[in-house]
């Protein structure tokens, strides 16, 4: 019978709690599910939090910078099947000696004993635990180790592995300067959601303004982006009140998200010369603030016939 995710996530975390792991350990077989790499995450998210939360205080030396390494062995079915037998006959072997010299037996797993039972093993292990493994690349140091071959064969490309990988970690203090920049993956992570609740809150809170910049849209940009259906994108340059208040261009820009553009709004200042003090030479200007704006979108593929 599997044990549970909720056991195995508690057992494991109550272990690594113990003396002897302090500055570390190297886990076997964890994890083997999408709910356990989540509480990975969950749990790597943690520690860099109360990293930065205790590093300026008299405690800050017990919250160390984390380091997770992902290493996956990886070998092909057939040399999986092999290596399963090998064991479950080795397992046998030994148990017969055990049997003579009165000493304990060891565990003798089905799947080592049937090549049907070790491939489906491995389809296991494909289907249910590599693809969560995958997930694990954005937020860890992964390792993809080929470990086909002998063991110190695998042995020495782990270390080569491992040892390439340390020359390229910050050091802690590096780290630590650039740690409350986000990454990417957590400013995005709820980014359809909270673009949801701020359009709401827009057509709530704010609905003239929300019209505005809704009616600006449908009369300055639309005619120009339909004429650029196949391309992609369109490039405006606007003048405009509308966007002297910087809510409306985020409405501007989280509407068009909505609806599946990219925009980009970029200010130019452009002193216009108006006038000239005869007396000082002095040159009188006004201020014209143009609106660059960048939309992007997927454009319309054009069919040609053949030749």
């Amino acid at each position: 019978m599997l044990v549970g995710d909720r056991e195995v996530v508690e057992i494991l975390f109550r272990k690594l709690l113990a003396p002897q792991y302090v500055t570390g350990a190297v886990v076997d077989g964890f994890p083997r599910s999408m709910v356990q790499v989540e509480c990975l995450k969950h749990l790597f998210a943690r520690l860099n939090d109360l990293r930065q939360e205790f590093r300026h205080s008299a405690d800050g030396v017990r919250f160390p910078k984390p380091h997770f390494h992902i290493l996956v062995l990886f070998v092909d079915e057939n040399e999986s099947v092999r290596r399963q037998l090998k064991r479950g006959q080795e397992c046998l072997e030994q148990n017969e000696r055990a049997k003579r010299d009165g000493a304990p037996e060891i565990e003798v797993r089905k799947t080592d004993l049937s090549a049907e039972a070790a491939r489906n093993r491995y389809r296991v292990f494909k289907e249910r635990t590599y693809e969560p493994l995958q997930s694990l690349r954005d937020i860890f140091h992964y390792h993809f180790i080929n470990a086909q071959g002998s063991l110190p064969e695998v042995q020495a490309r782990i270390i080569k592995e491992l040892q390439y990988q340390s020359s390229l970690e910050l050091s802690e203090e590096t780290y630590d300067l650039i740690s409350p920049i986000p990454l990417s993956s957590q400013i995005t992570q709820h980014a359809r959601q909270d673009l949801v609740r701020r359009l709401d809150d827009y057509a709530e809170r704010q609905t003239v303004l929300f019209r505005r910049v809704i009616e600006l849209i449908q009369e300055k940009f639309l005619p120009i982006i339909r004429s650029h259906a196949i391309s992609g994108q369109a490039h405006v340059n606007i003048e405009t009140p509308v966007f002297d208040d910087a809510l409306a261009i985020a409405m501007f820009i989280d509407i068009f998200s909505e609806r599946g553009f990219h925009a980009v709004v970029d200010q130019h200042r452009i002193e216009i010369p108006e006038s000239v003090d005869l007396t000082t030479g002095r040159i009188l200007t006004r201020l014209k603030k143009v609106w660059r704006v960048s939309i992007r979108f997927e454009g319309s593929e054009i069919r040609r016939g053949g030749a």
